[in-house]
């Protein structure tokens, strides 16, 4: 065994550092491999976590998407409206019977010898407790 030794040219003093070295490598390989593992599982988990509820995610999208769906129903809703309104410009401009019931409607307009009576709004009923106010 000495003779191996020598024929290497290491003595006992750099054997063991040789040895040491050896040993914090193959520390460091079985330390690091779970401590790698951690910081990947632990980056795959917040990516998720950002995919999910992050400033662009999923969560947003499903809120931008429900936002947008209202707005589309609003500007349908008004589009339809504008179309009521400029039916009844054109019949306005065009139909004397429509002209009149405006008129009269609105405007509170008679033809000469009518009387037009308007009855007062009824008082708003306050709303009654269920067991008939006792």
């Amino acid at each position: 065994m000495q003779d191996e030794k020598d024929q290497t040219g290491m003595g006992v003093a750099q054997a063991q550092p040789v040895a040491l070295r050896k040993r914090m490598l193959e520390w460091a390989q079985r330390a690091w491999r779970p401590a790698g593992t951690l910081v990947a599982v632990s980056l795959a988990l917040l990516f998720g976590w950002s995919v999910v509820n992050g400033k662009h995610g999923l969560s947003a999208w499903h809120q931008q998407h429900t936002q947008d769906q209202q707005l589309r129903q609003e500007i349908e809703e008004l589009q339809q409206e504008n179309a009521h309104l400029r039916d009844h410009i054109e019949r306005l401009k065009s139909d004397p019977d429509a002209i009149e019931h405006e008129a009269r409607e609105k405007l509170h307009y008679a033809r000469p010898g009518e009387v037009i009576y308007t009855l007062p709004e009824p008082p708003p009923q306050a709303a009654q407790p269920a067991n008939g106010g006792k």
